[in-house]
């Protein structure tokens, strides 16, 4: 295997977390039976670049083309969109004659917000099933998949982007070099890329293995990034840290030799933090595995304490990052009584791997668990709010990321 990015061969591994099958491919009963397809989960480190990276062993078109996330159903990632879009209109004063351009737009959540303001807009969205879901709530929609290619016949047939953004796209693309290449093409002289992106110091300093899954092909620090997008002439000249996802970057770009946009103090500062702390030393990188070995005895003791005291114990949410820690962790339906989500997408299947029945949220009220393991760690707060009433039984909220915590 060679780096996606610079060629060089890969030898070095950052972690290694098994086999598991794709966190996205939820089950239906009929697929109990079924011998399920499983691909190893090991990430490898890029001596010359230092991108860190997951092999391709399923296809984007096998992963994306029907998909079961849909962006909607959290309350705090709606208010997020909202915010990014009321903020990009008043930083680049975004009209009726600019022109916005999402990359994996999802179910529309984001661009709907530039629609109600009268922002002419267009998604780009792999997965059929979503772009569908976005074209009926009035967000213009291609379903295609995004690269040089497309970029070149969007432009030709539309007209280049203004603002052209990606939120928790440039992670889950093979050919980085063909997606970077696409954005160049697309974004209109004088432009504005924003691009979002789980930082991988977060990764790193908050034990984050779960974030790691097939859909994932790169985890980006910002000093990796700066070259792909150098490569392509296409200059970073601010950098916001978000508490997205765990701890996100947002990155603006502009093509090199725009003078318009001066680069900020915050894209020095943040390249200067990765290097000190030795994103750019093959050594920094080496005691990862160490630390997810020892997080997951520690998750299986607190499970093995549960069962010894005959508490129950069920899940909330149906995250692909969920799927990740229980498969790399061993646990099975019966250790985790069963899981909710609010999203009917998945409602009543079953997690991959692990086969735990996936319920809707009132699950809980009937069946007063002791503890509800969150599984989508980054919200926990807006679920604690959410099922705030299993205190009424004595029950409890635990989470495993960065460490186990029972609240």
């Amino acid at each position: 295997m060679k780096c996606r990015f610079c060629g060089t061969p890969l030898n070095n591994v950052f972690v290694s977390l098994g086999r598991s099958p794709l966190s996205n491919s939820y089950l239906t009963k009929e697929d109990l039976d079924k011998k399920e397809p499983t691909y190893p989960l090991d990430v490898y480190l890029c001596e010359k670049c230092f991108l860190v990276q997951l092999p391709e062993f399923e296809s984007p078109e096998n992963i994306f083309t029907d998909y079961a996330y849909f962006s909607s159903y959290s309350d705090t990632w709606l208010k997020h969109t909202k915010d990014y879009s009321e903020k990009m209109v008043k930083k680049y004063g975004l009209d009726k004659n600019s022109f916005v351009i999402e990359i994996a737009s999802n179910d529309g959540c984001l661009l709907e917000n530039f629609v109600r303001m009268g922002i002419p807009v267009l998604g780009v969205e792999p997965a059929r099933n979503v772009a569908e879901v976005a074209r009926k709530k009035g967000v213009p929609t291609e379903a295609v998949f995004f690269g040089a290619e497309t970029a070149s016949r969007l432009k030709k047939e539309n007209r280049p982007a203004d603002l052209l953004l990606g939120n928790n796209v440039l992670a889950h693309v093979p050919d980085i070099n063909d997606f970077v290449k696409g954005m160049k093409i697309l974004l209109k002289a004088g432009g504005v890329i924003t691009m979002e992106f789980p930082h991988l110091m977060k990764l790193i300093d908050g034990n984050q293995f779960d974030t790691i899954y097939h859909e994932h092909f790169s985890y980006l620090s910002f000093i990796t990034v700066e070259k792909i997008f150098d490569k392509y002439d296409l200059t970073i000249f601010d950098v916001e840290e978000i508490p997205t996802h765990g701890g996100s970057l947002r990155i603006y770009a502009k093509h090199k030799g725009d003078e318009s946009k001066p680069v900020s103090a915050g894209v020095d500062e943040l390249r200067g933090r990765e290097l000190k702390k030795g994103y750019a030393d093959v050594n920094y990188y080496s005691d990862f595995k160490d630390r997810v070995s020892k997080l997951k005895k520690e998750i299986l003791d607190f499970l093995s304490k549960v069962k010894k005291e005959k508490k129950i114990i069920v899940g909330y949410g149906a995250p692909a990052k969920g799927n990740t820690l229980l498969n790399y962790c061993g646990i099975r339906a019966g250790q985790i009584l069963y899981t909710v989500d609010r999203s009917p997408h998945k409602q009543g299947r079953f997690l991959p791997g692990s086969h735990i029945s996936i319920e809707t949220p009132d699950r809980i009220r009937q069946t007063k668990p002791d503890y509800v393991l969150i599984l989508p760690w980054n919200i926990k707060d807006e679920i604690m709010k959410q099922m705030s009433f299993i205190r009424e039984w004595g029950g409890k909220f635990v989470t495993f990321i960065p460490g186990t915590e029972i609240n």
